[in-house]
């Protein structure tokens, strides 16, 4: 285990870090070891943004949109203007 020593934390991080271990119900050192942990955390594989936001937003239903058929073949644009 390491010890790690923080000098010159202003009065007001001070407490905010007492109130939050307070609200946690821990001591600021444990709370302080909480904050540090979490913040170097290596992220979780991501499953995507497809499947994030089917997950988020799923449930909500899709949209069925009535798309015309073509009658001519798609043409590619013409940039030359």
């Amino acid at each position: 285990m390491a010890a790690l020593n923080i000098r010159n934390l202003d009065e007001s991080a001070k407490r905010r870090l007492q109130v939050r271990a307070a609200r946690h119900g821990r001591s600021m050192e444990a709370e302080a070891r909480a904050i540090l942990s979490e913040a170097v955390r290596e992220p979780a594989n991501s499953a995507g943004l497809f499947t994030t936001l089917l997950d988020r937003f799923g449930e909500l239903g899709g949209v069925d949109l009535n798309v015309p058929g073509r009658d001519e073949p798609a043409r590619a644009a013409d940039f030359s203007a």
